[in-house]
């Protein structure tokens, strides 16, 4: 914990002249950008792997037909195929599990009074008006939605809409451009996946909860590495 505050320290140090008060946060920026950088090649791995999911869609569908009545023989021709295909189910999942230490890391971080037995130094750094140990809660308490702070957050919860617009627009896309593959040849499809592609799409907008419940800093993670998924998306998949 005390060499992951030290690297943010240290960035932060580095950034001063170009942001000032605001430099851890723009640190964090930095850091979670260094992050989504490290995962790309996986992202594109997942990518591939997706669209070559989409491609056996077909395949998977006739397996179907072909063993409608014998679950267990078609779990494992389905798999046989992903292993001949080279194709990951779970591929897709690589990316984000390996974001959520550095986000843990930095949520702790932004919520422990003490580092190394020693007052965590970090708490005292801001967002213009809004510390980046603070919540939405302690903002609006501080002079309300239109104080200092609140505006902070106000221009977060701004961002992370459009943000979130454009992911939910991504996803209906994606989703259309996707093979619609029963589960059994009668035609039904797999229980609860139609409930599912309905949802899909708005858990672009669960960062609005992130942003109003986490410490700043933690958000302030959040909304940099959902835009750049958005993006990445955007490039990746068209």
């Amino acid at each position: 914990m005390s060499v992951f505050a030290s690297l943010v320290e240290h960035l932060a140090d580095l950034l001063q002249p170009l942001f000032g008060v605001s430099a851890a946060a723009a640190a964090i920026v930095l850091f979670t950008a260094l992050v989504r950088l490290l995962v790309h090649p996986l992202s594109r791995a997942a990518a591939r792997g997706q669209k070559a999911r989409a491609a056996l869609q077909p395949r998977i569908a006739e397996l179907r037909r072909k063993h409608r009545r014998d679950p267990e023989k078609l779990q494992r021709a389905v798999h046989e195929l992903h292993t001949r295909e080279k194709v990951s189910p779970l591929s897709g999942c690589l990316p984000s599990l390996l974001q959520l230490p550095a986000f843990f890391l930095l949520y702790h971080l932004f919520s422990s009074e003490t580092i190394g037995g020693r007052a965590n130094e970090l708490l005292g750094h801001r967002l213009f008006d809004a510390p980046l140990g603070g919540r939405w809660a302690d903002a609006l308490g501080d002079g309300g939605v239109f104080g200092g702070p609140g505006l902070v957050y106000v221009g977060l919860f701004t961002v992370v809409t459009v943000v979130a617009w454009f992911g939910y627009r991504l996803s209906r896309r994606m989703m259309a451009a996707q093979p619609v593959v029963p589960a059994a040849g009668d035609g039904e499809q797999v229980p609860g996946l139609a409930a599912v592609t309905r949802v899909m799409p708005f858990m672009s907008f669960f960062t609005l909860v992130t942003v109003a419940v986490m410490p700043l800093a933690a958000a302030l993670y959040m909304v940099t590495s959902t835009t750049w998924s958005v993006v990445e998306r955007a490039v990746l998949y068209r």
